[in-house]
């Protein structure tokens, strides 16, 4: 007689390895631009607010090509074949991610032109030169006479004159031409338009001029003696990732400077051109460029989605936008008590960008000035173009504070503006650390050492969001504040990690990567999983990929688990798979905020509620330095236990992951209240702001418990 199989003996007969339960990171990736391309046709929302949202696609596919699919090109040119679980190969990928942005162009076309079809009632129009009244045409001319004709690049392309080095997303014209004299010599030529022009001449009254249009009636002017047969618009897309030797690099900056100049000359991966551009124009650039077939985009309006920010920042316009939203102080920190006060009486959980992100820079503004301060210790990944904080840190320095800030150069995008800060900090005086050979550290943390009653007492700050009070404006992202033994000492220790060597690199209150944090999550899931239908997980990360963690979540499933997790962008686990991932919902919000607060319940654990600045992605968990923390202070648990259930039940916002990878955007139901996370948030911190000018601080306290239960 044979004996019946419990759930946990079954597990080891299903294969967690199988490709069919994995969904392909890339593919994955493209599902979530597509998400931002859904809230540009979202016609609820504010015209300027879509095509803010049609930018930010655009803005998104353009780091798409440099990044990942320049490292596919290279990989299948290396003749690599090993892929991710979903064991597709970089071949296979390329193939998916041309069909999938080829098919979708034409939706992203059609949303363009639907966009500024109904802001021409509002005063906001895109026109070409052709389109506009004489007056305005009298206007472009004494425009491209007086700004840009002084700074244009006309090339011309023969035997003396070869093909120009086009720099990273150069943009310009494609020229045929006609010699007057002798009509049997025709000529290519190109038309560089550099980055200090804007992408659309402005006329003054909400009408918009594609540049291009304004220089193809001057082309006359650039190529005297010639006459203009026809002409294309383009712009080139090149591979911009940075390969760094460190173990060959004495200087780490030098060789930076050196790796962000070779960024402009990366291979070209990407052509887009104009719908103008007929074989004759892209054969003849294809003939210097070599750009495959299919990486070729033709575009029936403008070029360049990301220009768009130049119409939505118009603050003419302003009203076309949702409306904004001011952070607000709330307890304890509304009466601008002594921060160092504050937080040796209790410890203080922000949820930005509801609350304000002015704390956190208060902290190290005040620290700065403050005579009984000995050390400020910081790391900075991307702190933004001018930073109140790195400026307190170089006054500190000045002051003669002992001042250690680990700037992480190879932040992608932000290394350049790091290498200014860098210098900066160094010239102030400050230890700045350039980062770890072989890592990058990700890590959000601030160590503040004081002196107090003849002792040292330190206080902490740590987040799962970068040190940028613009982009704590948009992105939402947690901050805890404390000043206890456990958690200062720790972060006495992992500075000292950072500075000096160490073979353990272990911490004893928080967790680190690469050696902790991967462990200690997968501890988290097994612990879970052992309480079988008892066990409750609810996860918020922006991507997770990591196979390990992924067999454990699906481990936890199948042992009756009941698993949320709530994944922004890219998620290459598979829910609702039969007697796999039954138990798994996996949603994606996208609205007015972007998700970007690293935050875990474990209903079963003895803290239950962590925050962290790790992914689930094997570079987070294994090639780079983060920290994860438990929070102990109960208010602040129950703040983001109740944060991660609200966002659980938005039914406005939300988007829920299908098991073959599509997403459908979740919709109230018959009688359902309507539960937009982003709007309740909002509502619920202008309620708690207005309620501590006038109540008690128990009423305030009391308001605050209720509001979120009561959400």
């Amino acid at each position: 007689m044979k004996k019946k199989l419990t759930k946990e003996s079954e597990n080891f007969m299903i294969n967690l390895k199988n490709p069919n339960l994995y969904l392909n990171r890339e593919l994955s990736w493209l599902q979530f631009n597509t998400r931002v391309l859904k809230q540009a046709q979202d016609e609820s929302l504010p015209l300027l607010e879509r095509l803010k949202f049609l930018a930010i696609y655009g803005t998104n596919l353009d780091e798409f090509y440099m990044i990942r699919v320049a490292g596919l090109k290279k990989l299948f040119a290396a003749g690599i074949i090993v892929s991710g679980a979903d064991r597709l190969t970089p071949l296979q990928q390329l193939r998916e991610i041309r069909n999938y942005l080829h098919q979708e162009q034409q939706v992203v076309e059609h949303c363009r032109s639907e966009i500024f079809k109904k802001l021409e009632p509002h005063g906001i129009s895109v026109k070409t030169y052709d389109e506009v009244n004489n007056q305005d045409k009298h206007k472009l001319n004494q425009y491209f006479n007086e700004n840009i004709y002084p700074v244009i690049i006309p090339i011309a392309i023969d035997a003396t004159h070869p093909f120009p080095h086009l720099n990273n997303l150069s943009f310009g014209l494609i020229v045929k031409l006609r010699d007057m004299d002798n009509e049997n010599i025709e000529r290519f030529g190109i038309i560089r338009v550099p980055r200090v022009l804007n992408r659309f001449v402005e006329l003054g009254n909400g009408t918009y001029v594609p540049i291009e249009s304004v220089v193809e009636k001057h082309v006359d002017e650039l190529f005297p003696g010639y006459e203009l047969i026809k002409y294309a618009p383009f712009r080139v897309t090149r591979n911009a990732d940075i390969a760094i030797e460190e173990e060959e690099a004495d200087d780490f900056m030098e060789i930076l400077e050196e790796g962000l100049k070779l960024r402009r000359k990366g291979e070209m991966v990407r052509l887009e051109v104009g719908s103008n551009a007929d074989d004759e124009i892209i054969n003849f650039f294809n003939r210097h460029a070599h750009i495959y077939k299919d990486d070729i985009y033709r575009y029936h309006t403008f070029l360049n989605l990301s220009s768009l920010w130049q119409i939505v920042s118009n603050k003419n316009f302003a009203h076309l936008l949702a409306p904004a939203f001011q952070p607000k102080n709330l307890p304890p920190f509304e009466n601008n008590e002594d921060i160092f006060s504050i937080l040796e009486k209790q410890d203080v959980l922000m949820y930005h960008p509801y609350q304000s992100f002015d704390p956190v820079v208060n902290l190290i503004q005040h620290a700065a000035k403050d005579p009984d301060v000995v050390s400020i210790k910081m790391t900075l990944y991307r702190s933004g173009t001018k930073s109140p904080i790195v400026k307190s840190l170089m006054d500190a320095s000045e002051s003669g504070k002992q001042v250690t800030v680990m700037v992480e150069l190879k932040a992608r995008f932000d290394e350049e503006n790091n290498l200014i800060w860098a210098k900066a900090l160094e010239k102030s005086g400050a230890h700045v650390i350039y980062g770890i050979q072989g890592f990058k550290v990700h890590a959000k943390a601030a160590l503040i050492t004081r002196r107090k009653n003849g002792k040292l007492k330190q206080y902490a700050h740590l987040g799962t969001g970068n040190y940028n009070p613009s982009t704590a404006k948009i992105y939402t992202d947690m901050s805890y504040m404390t000043s206890k033994d456990t958690i200062t000492n720790d972060l006495t220790r992992f500075f000292h990690f950072l500075t000096g060597f160490s073979k353990k690199g272990k911490l004893n209150e928080l967790y680190m990567s690469p050696s902790q944090i991967k462990p200690k999550v997968l501890s988290l899931i097994h612990n879970e999983t052992r309480q079988g239908k008892n066990g409750h997980i609810i996860a918020k990360v922006n991507s997770l990929v990591d196979d390990d963690v992924i067999r454990a979540l699906y481990k936890a499933s199948i042992a009756g688990v009941k698993v949320e997790l709530i994944v922004r962008g890219i998620c290459c686990l598979k829910p609702g798979i039969k007697d796999v991932s039954e138990n798994i919902r996996v949603v994606s919000i996208l609205g007015k905020y972007l998700e970007h607060a690293r935050t875990f319940y474990f209903k079963n654990d003895a803290s239950k509620v962590y925050i962290s600045s790790a992914d689930w992605m094997p570079r987070n968990l294994v090639r780079r330095i983060e920290l994860l923390t438990a929070i102990k202070d109960e208010d602040a648990k129950k703040k983001i236990i109740q944060i991660l259930k609200l966002q659980c039940s938005d039914n406005a916002l939300a988007h829920e992951l299908q098991s073959d990878g599509s997403y459908i955007k979740i919709k109230p139901k018959e009688g359902q209240k309507v539960i937009n996370n982003h709007k309740l948030l909002e509502d619920y911190v202008n309620r708690i702001a207005k309620a501590t000018k006038k109540e008690t601080s128990t009423y305030v306290q009391q308001l605050v418990n209720r509001l979120f239960i009561e959400s």
